[in-house]
């Protein structure tokens, strides 16, 4: 593929969302010796793609909507790994996790696309 710098759209104020909430989970152990989750907001901003929309899936005991996004950002995200959890992201009221960080250098100097999904609702 050929390198095309596109850091001029991706940092255009009319194609960027400012104020994505990055909610990134840490294990660390309290005072009582027990581990408990740590979680730190980090507001960034960052192109919105749709990745293949919202849909729903019928189940025999209910519905289910999925969804997904994609985010091209400078900002260092992180899908996890043996030792941390993936972020989530909040983004126009709703909650996704990070399921996978590709490279974008080919585009520009530090960006990254992270495919997003629809957190499922629970309870």
């Amino acid at each position: 593929m050929a390198n095309l710098d596109v850091s001029d759209v991706l940092s255009d104020p009319d194609f960027v969302s400012r104020g994505i909430v990055c909610h990134r989970l840490s294990a660390v152990i309290g005072d009582n010796g027990r581990p408990h989750t740590m979680v730190t907001e980090h507001t960034f901003n960052g192109v919105v793609t749709t990745n293949n929309g919202d849909n729903m899936d019928r189940k025999t005991d209910g519905t289910l909507i999925k969804g997904a996004i994609n985010i091209h950002t400078r900002f260092a995200l992180s899908e996890g790994d043996a030792q941390h959890q993936a972020d989530e992201i909040t983004w126009q009221g709703r909650r996704y996790i990070v399921v996978q960080v590709l490279s974008n250098l080919h585009y520009g100097r530090g960006f990254v696309k992270a495919i997003c999904e629809l957190k499922p609702l629970s309870g």
